[in-house]
């Protein structure tokens, strides 16, 4: 079952800004998540039912580090369209 620790962050940026006004955020998770499961996470704790999901699953790059090579975790991205009556206080910037 989904869990509200597999939610990482709200995603910040200039586009992701611009897509709250029109009742979109962006949220990353782990790679584990699903669309039913974030459903069930939004409705638990949050208290609204979204309206749409849409998920992208991203590959982590690969970097080097004083001539070690590593690489960055893979995790998944949710845009997730509310209700426009909902709000959620945490997300106000």
């Amino acid at each position: 079952m989904a869990d509200i620790t597999d939610i990482k962050t709200i995603v910040y940026t200039e586009k992701t800004l611009e897509l709250q006004e029109e009742g979109i955020i962006v949220v990353q998770t782990s790679t584990k998540m699903t669309k039913n499961g974030l459903k069930e996470v939004f409705k638990e704790y949050f208290g609204i039912t979204p309206l749409r999901i849409n998920s992208l699953r991203v590959e982590g790059k690969v970097k080097r580090f004083k001539g070690k090579e590593g690489k960055r975790a893979d995790y998944k991205k949710f845009y997730v369209k509310l209700p426009e009556d909902a709000k959620i206080e945490s997300l106000a910037v």
